[in-house]
């Protein structure tokens, strides 16, 4: 007879309780997933009770490994999450409810699809999904959300009882450009002209960039992206959610995972984009610059990173929420989900009539972009396979 294994779940509040290399294993090779990412926002105060992300992962052990796990964070506001729903919460407190603190399963400040339900089998998805609900509904949590999670976490959420939500990001694919000339000559001629015009501004300018992958970025390069990264920030009129030491961190740990692009004058650095990478895909996540050049940030953020992707040959390059300037530089839309449960049932029925109403529109805008593609029709055939489906 076969004993049968033993199971239970576990809410911890700090990951480093966690064993990462059997973490690792669940998170399906995403840099943004990885123990050691989550680790860095933890240990540095980047995601913290004091910034309104108070840290919780739920774990489900079989016969003492971890078997299927999920980063979850109680929420005391909406910031950083790039998915909006400060009306939810106006609704709420109109009515005299409170919608914060809410249960948020995501990567902090982080706009981008992966993993959320880490688990080999979609049972053990469902498993997670539901018991997460049961972690809100015990606590008397207005809701539990889930961010840009996987098809196959979708499909777990759905049955577990989550409504989805809609939204679109810019991806760029890779079909095998031989170099970013390739990839220029699919595009249509207007397009072309005007990308290769805009390029030429960075040049006219004295510029040339370098890419600092791995242990080519020292801590002059990061001391410097940091500035620039700052700079940002400041200029919106917000502080910045990462601190130095959150990056300090990120390249002791994990740094076959970072590009730096820096754009420089002669051995003067201008611009810098810190960008996370996986075997197959670029992910880009933060940029700043010094001084006002005109294509600066296209270029450094842009199409510096789909010449790198080419150079390098991975698949896509997927630059962040929203932006549909990137429509022009080659990026096509995707469709990016979220997940919620919400604990009142009537404000469950209220957002599952909004959200109908929102996919409806979302349909439209999608549409509309298509009819906006800087590519050639026949290379648009190709390309639309990997992108709004």
């Amino acid at each position: 007879m076969v004993a049968a294994l033993s199971e239970h779940f576990a809410l911890v509040e700090h990951i480093s309780d966690i064993n990462a290399e059997h973490w690792n294993s669940l998170a399906e090779g995403h840099p943004l997933a990885r123990h050691e990412f989550l680790l860095a926002l933890q240990e540095t105060g980047c995601a913290a009770r004091e910034t309104g992300w108070t840290p919780h992962f739920l774990a489900l052990y079989r016969d003492q490994r971890l078997a299927a796990a999920m980063p979850l964070y109680l929420k005391f506001h909406s910031r950083g999450e790039y998915v909006f729903d400060m009306a939810w919460a106006r609704a709420f407190a109109q009515h005299g409810l409170q919608y914060y603190p809410k249960l948020l399963s995501a990567v902090p400040f982080t706009p981008v699809p992966g993993p959320r339900l880490l688990a080999r089998r979609h049972e053990d998805r469902v498993l997670l999904a539901r018991h997460a609900i049961a972690l809100a509904d015990q606590n008397e949590l207005s809701s539990l959300h889930v961010l840009f999670p996987t098809p196959a976490d979708l499909a777990a959420l759905e049955e577990a009882g989550f409504m989805v939500r809609e939204s679109i990001q810019f991806h760029w694919h890779n079909e095998g450009y031989q170099d970013i000339d390739d990839f220029l000559s699919r595009l249509s001629q207007k397009h072309r002209k005007k990308l290769k015009q805009d390029r030429k501004k960075t040049a006219q300018a004295g510029l040339h960039f370098r890419w600092l992958e791995g242990s080519d970025i020292d801590e002059n390069a990061l001391a410097f992206f940091y500035e620039c990264y700052v700079r940002t920030y400041f200029e919106h009129g917000n502080p910045p959610y990462l601190s130095k030491r959150f990056f300090e961190q990120l390249l002791a740990h994990m740094p076959e995972n970072l590009l730096i692009v820096m754009a420089c004058r002669g051995d003067e650095p201008v611009a810098c984009a810190l960008n996370v990478r996986s075997h197959d895909t670029l992910y880009g996540r933060y940029w700043g610059t010094t001084q006002f050049v005109s294509g600066l940030h296209f270029e450094t953020c842009y199409m510096q990173a789909i010449e790198y992707c080419i150079a390098r040959g991975l698949q896509r390059f997927e630059g962040g929420a929203q932006g549909e300037h990137k429509l022009s530089r080659g990026m096509l839309p995707v469709r990016t989900h979220s997940a919620h449960w919400i604990r009142d049932d009537r404000y469950a029925r209220a957002i599952a009539e909004f959200l109908e109403q929102e996919t409806a529109m979302m349909d439209d805008y999608a549409d509309a972009l298509q009819e906006h593609s800087p590519y050639k029709k026949k290379a648009l055939d190709l390309l639309n396979s990997k992108s709004l489906d």
